[in-house]
């Protein structure tokens, strides 16, 4: 089986900038608009001298213009798909994956197998089915995306799926790989919801999901390009561990309640009917 991609983690700036800088530069080259709208030099005083800041004040004093330093050891060594920025909130689409006890048993398992493959495996925080691809929202748009997003969803209907087949993922930088289960039942269910949010999307001009999804809940990761370590062999022995787990298929039978939709550190969520 060959590597699959994955599917799929307050405003700064002023809009009176640009003419703070334009006023900037009046100040600086002397010219004015009088009241007929013509512009001429107006009449400076005699040049001053620009002293220099003395150092030990420009140290009380960081700069602000640069972006936080962005510390892949605060994160698992993860990197960043696009860079922060003040103002602008990574957000993303998602149906949540509640983790019952029988599910980590499971998982109690599949892990450390598939840590004799690749060690560096960990597991996921928490579990989900990806709708949307990580984009990212000034904080303005925020409460009207949610919304939108309400408004597209109000037809929609609970319903069960299946997650139970193994599959590896990478991401689109190849720099991450997932170990997940793929969703085998409710495929048109997901594949209705994704049409939905891609219209949000695409009304707030940001990028649609991938082109024939494979909707799956990731379990666990690892930095880097793993999949020639867990694909093959390994793969194998862990469809086998869940297809011998007991009473696994009605374990990973899950009902679709809500969606959920997190941008930076807020969560919304838009229940199905």
């Amino acid at each position: 089986m060959s590597v699959a991609p994955l599917v799929g983690y307050s405003s700064s700036g002023s809009e009176d900038e640009g003419e703070a800088e334009a006023e900037a530069a009046s100040a600086t080259t002397g010219w004015i608009r009088p009241g007929n709208g013509r512009r001429r030099r107006s009449q400076s005083p005699l040049p001053c001298e620009k002293l220099p800041v003395p150092e030990s004040v420009l140290n009380m004093f960081p700069s602000t213009v640069e972006g936080p330093e962005d510390d892949c050891t605060k994160h698992g060594g993860r990197i960043r798909t696009f860079p922060h920025e003040r103002g602008n909130w990574a957000t993303h689409i998602y149906i949540p994956y509640e983790a019952r006890e029988e599910f980590l048993d499971l998982l109690d398992v599949l892990l450390p197998h598939a840590q004799t493959y690749e060690p560096r495996l960990v597991r996921m925080e928490e579990f989900h089915l990806s709708l949307s691809q990580s984009v990212v929202l000034r904080h303005h748009w925020i409460l009207p995306f949610v919304q939108a997003l309400k408004d597209h969803m109000t037809s929609f209907q609970k319903f069960f799926f299946t997650a139970n087949q193994v599959k590896i993922y990478t991401n689109q930088e190849k720099t991450r790989t997932f170990i997940g289960f793929e969703v085998t039942s409710g495929h048109a269910q997901f594949l209705d919801l994704v049409s939905e949010v891609d219209r949000v999307m695409e009304e707030f001009g940001l990028a649609t999901f991938y082109q024939d999804p494979s909707f799956h809940v990731s379990l666990a990761w690892c930095v880097g390009d793993a999949h020639l370590q867990l694909e093959g062999q390994c793969l194998q022995e862990l469809q086998e561990i869940v297809d011998e787990f007991e009473d696994s298929e009605l374990l990973l039978r899950v009902l679709a309640e809500q969606i959920r939709c997190k941008s930076g550190n807020k969560f919304f969520s838009v229940p199905l009917k």
